[in-house]
This record gives structure tokens, sequence and C-alpha cells, in this order.
């Protein structure tokens, strides 16, 4: 090969490599004027929904128009099926959730993606801790102020407790089983469709205590229709002052309701860490930490790598709790 052939095929490869890299390096600078769409797996007006708009506001200076979709059903398998089938190209992401990414592939006899495959992570968004909740007046009539009393009352008196959630592999049955393994007691789970007809029949009496969201349960902890007994995260939350966490009674003990941003597999690099850029610097913002304090949730922004990796502990973490509670959705 002459030297000519020889700098005509570095020149070639060259060029090659250029452009290979510079489709994505191009969009990482802009979206070519289209809008990102942002799938989000329920449906509107609920947190997940209403932090995700105003991350969406936060982001257009930087990102240009974010557009909500919302793909409600089956769980968020549908929304969630619909990230993992987009083109890579950034231009669609997506929220992933407890639910979606963690619960359900154990859940559901058969899925429509695979939750540690098809997807790349750009960050975490929030966490909410779940809390142990007991129908106050129940709570005075059994004289039970404490987690250690519900699991002394329980012991005493078998097969007398019962507890509501939102229905069969729900995050407060999943929770209320895990509880219950970890207490050594028995209490009957009912289930409820959805999480605020749950929380009705807590309130009514039908049930003796509830593992819900923080952010649904908080006015009536407030108006002290319920006790608040323990939150389920690693930590107490500033939320409810003087409430432990269940933690400190079985430790590691931890089930908290979080979301986040992910992007279908494939997604370039370069694209992916511009998203990780904009959503971190919306998450970290003052005002962002005050609309989303008023729903309870905490902001927890992270790198790609550690929201991935984070998934992953929590999928192999919820493998053992659905297993062990018989949950299955054919």
């Amino acid at each position: 090969m002459t030297r000519r052939h020889l700098l005509l095929t570095s020149t070639a490869v060259a060029a090659a490599l250029f452009s290979s890299f510079a489709a994505p390096l191009a969009l990482a600078q802009d979206n070519a004027g289209q809008p990102i769409k942002l799938v989000v797996p329920y449906a509107a007006g609920g947190p997940i929904d209403v932090t995700a708009r105003a991350l969406a506001e936060r982001v257009r200076e930087s990102l240009g128009t974010v557009v909500i979709d919302n793909k409600a059903g089956a769980g968020g398998n549908i929304g969630a099926d619909a990230i993992a089938k987009a083109a890579p190209d950034g231009l669609t992401i997506g929220i992933a959730a407890t639910a979606t990414h963690a619960v359900n592939p154990w859940l559901y006899s058969k899925m429509p993606y695979d939750a540690g495959k098809d997807f790349a992570g750009i960050t975490q968004m929030v966490r909410v801790p779940n809390v142990l909740v007991i129908n106050a007046a129940r709570a005075e009539q059994l004289k039970i102020n404490t987690v250690a009393d519900l699991i002394a009352y329980a012991r005493a008196n078998p097969a007398k407790l019962n507890y509501g959630s939102g229905g069969n592999g729900s995050a407060g049955h999943l929770a209320g089983e895990m509880f219950k393994q970890r207490a050594g007691i028995f209490a009957l789970h009912i289930p409820y469709r959805g999480a605020n007809p749950a929380q009705l029949a807590l309130l009514a009496g039908e049930v003796d205590f509830n593992i819900d969201n923080l952010a649904a349960a908080a006015p009536n902890i407030r108006s002290g229709k319920l006790k608040a007994l323990a939150v389920t995260s690693l930590e107490a939350s500033p939320s409810l002052p003087g409430v432990p966490s269940l933690s400190a009674t079985f430790s590691g003990f931890s089930i908290d309701t979080w979301w986040g941003l992910v992007a279908p597999a494939g997604t370039p690099r370069p694209v992916i860490d511009r998203l990780n850029k904009a959503f971190v610097a919306a998450l970290n913002a003052p005002e962002t930490k005050t609309r989303f304090g008023a729903l309870l949730a905490e902001p927890v922004p992270t790198t790609p790598q550690q929201f991935d990796a984070f998934m992953a502990s929590e999928r192999a973490k919820y493998q053992q709790v659905v297993k062990a509670s018989g949950a299955k959705v054919d």
C-alpha cells in the first residue's frame, strides 16, 4: 500500500469516527428545534406527574421545550414500555418508579420490557417515605402508642389485626408483608382498589393499620385522625418530628416510594450526561426543594451510574419481598 493510500485510508477512518460521534454530540448541544417528550406512566394530577411538570418548566432554558406525555395503565407498564421502545436519540425520556422498575418485574407474569436492560438511568428525582399509621381512635382503645405496642398486641392477640392497602402487589401491601415478616406477627391483608379507598377504610375503622405514602397520610395525621407509629425510610423524616423510623426497630428496614428519569437503552452517553446536568441543576434549585417539600417529596439528584445501581438494588430487594408476599398479576 502506498503512502497516498495510507493517508486516504486514515482520512476516511477519521471521517467515519467523527461522523459516528458528531450526531450524538450535536444532539447533546441542541434538540434541532424538536421538543423532548417526557413519558409519565401514570395519570395526570398525581405526585409523579406534578413533579415531572415542575422539572419540565425548570429545564426549559437549558434543554428547550419538554412536553409531558401521560401513558397510564397496567401498573405503569404501558408508559414504561413506550420509553423502552422509543428511539435512543434523547428526544424521548421518561419516569422510572418503584413499581415500574423494581416491583412489576416480579409481580407480573409477563412483562413487555426488561427493567434491567431496556433503560439508561439519567438521575433519581425524589424519595417519599411511607408511614405506618393506625386509626387514632383504635390506637387509644388498644393503648397502642408505639411500634413495640403494636407488635406486642399482635402477638398477644393472634389473628385479630388486619391492615389495608391499595391492592395486591401495591407498595402498601409489600411494605406490610415486610413488616409482618420482620416483626414475626400475623395481620390479615385486605386489598382495596387504590390507596385512597384503603385510607378511607382505615379512617372508618374497617382496618387496623396501613403503611401509606407519607404525602397521602400527612393531612389525616396532622388532623389527629391517624396516629403515625413509624416511617419506613432508613432515617426519621423531618416532616414528622418525633416519629421514629422502622429501621430503629428492625435494622436496615427501608421501603420508600421513589421515582427518577430514564432514557431508552443505547442513548449516547453525551446525551445522557447533558440531560443529567440539566435535571440535577433543576432538582438542586431552592425553588424545586420548596415546591417538592409541599408534597413531602425529597429531591435526591444522582449521577446516571448511581441511579442505575440504585434501581438494580431495588429490583433485588423487591424480588424477595414479592416472592414472600405471594402476590402475582397474570
